[in-house]
């Protein structure tokens, strides 16, 4: 019998959404959508483990509405086994794990193979988003350097002060684990 996901609200799911197996939240490959925090969050450190299938692609939303486009409404740190062949050729440095999806790319890389458990810790905080990756810091990303009016037409969630925390799920099996929120003042 599936454990309910108590405080998660799924939004724009398909086939099981999110189903939760040995304590850990899993987007199975025939299932997805975005699973969001009930509660919203300004500023904070979000810290969580994970592990996908090769080729594995999902994203955690931060301070975004309830929306199917968490990427522009709000922001999505990339999840993704960005070295695998379906990627290659085409894959842009601001799509790699880590990035502030279609933003800003991350200045590293300790990503372990799929099939293996990842820790990560997401901190936002003002205009600044870190991103540590099994240890290490991968990505200091400063929203405000961004001053295209373009690039803040197609991304006005990039200026929200606070939002939801989400599950991007893209149809590839993908597990969290040890999911933890601290709000930070």
């Amino acid at each position: 019998m599936a454990r309910p996901l108590n405080g998660w609200t799924l939004v724009g799911g398909k086939g099981p959404g999110y189903v939760v197996e040995n304590g850990a939240i899993v987007c199975p490959a025939d299932g997805g959508g975005d699973l969001f925090t009930e509660k919203e969050y300004s500023n904070f450190v979000f810290r969580f483990a994970f592990r996908f299938e090769p080729g594995g692609n999902n994203g955690i939303g931060i301070r975004s509405p309830l929306t199917t486009r968490a990427a522009y409404d709000g922001m999505e740190i990339q999840i993704l086994d960005h070295d695998h062949q379906k990627y290659q050729g085409w894959l842009k440095p601001v799509q790699r794990h880590g990035a502030v999806y279609d933003l800003i790319a991350p200045q590293a890389d300790t990503l372990k193979p799929a099939g293996e458990w990842n820790e990560e810790e997401i901190r936002a905080e003002g205009r600044k988003i870190t991103v540590t990756l099994n240890g290490k810091l991968i990505n200091q990303a400063d929203l405000s350097t961004i001053t295209d009016p373009a690039v803040l037409k197609k991304h006005p969630g990039m200026l929200r002060p606070s939002g939801r925390i989400g599950l991007l799920g893209h149809g590839t099996r993908v597990e969290f684990r040890n999911l933890r929120v601290r709000v930070l003042k």
